[in-house]
C-alpha cells in the first residue's frame, strides 16, 4: 500500500478511511476503494484484474474516459515504454461468473 500513498502524495490526492479520492474536474470526485486490485469484467467469461496505482494513474491521466478505455490506453503507452519480453497484468478468461 506504500506505492498507494506515493500516488496520494505526488498527485495531491485525498482519502479516508476506504477510499483514494481523485479530483476530475469541477466539483467532480472520483472515489476508488482502496484495494490491492480492481477488477474489471469485460464479459461473462473475461475480466482483468488491475493494481490500483494503474487505475490512480489512468484516472488523472484520462480523466474523462469510461476507466476501461483510460486502462486500455494507459497499458498502450507503458507497452510502448516496456522492454521486450517482459511480463504484464494478471488476465483471466474464464468459463464462470466471479
Amino acid at each position: 500500500m506504500e506505492e498507494i500513498n506515493e500516488l496520494i502524495r505526488r498527485y495531491g490526492l485525498e482519502e479516508d478511511g476506504e477510499h483514494v479520492i481523485i479530483p476530475i474536474g469541477g466539483n467532480k470526485r472520483c472515489f476508488i476503494l482502496k484495494r490491492r486490485y480492481i477488477r474489471i469484467v469485460y464479459s461473462e467469461t473475461h475480466y482483468v484484474d488491475y493494481p490500483l496505482t494503474e487505475v490512480i494513474e489512468a484516472i488523472i491521466k484520462y480523466p474523462g474516459l469510461a476507466l476501461s478505455e483510460a486502462l486500455y490506453l494507459l497499458h498502450r503507452e507503458m507497452d510502448a515504454q516496456k522492454p521486450e519480453g517482459s511480463e504484464d497484468k494478471k488476465d483471466n478468461s474464464e468459463g464462470s461468473k466471479h
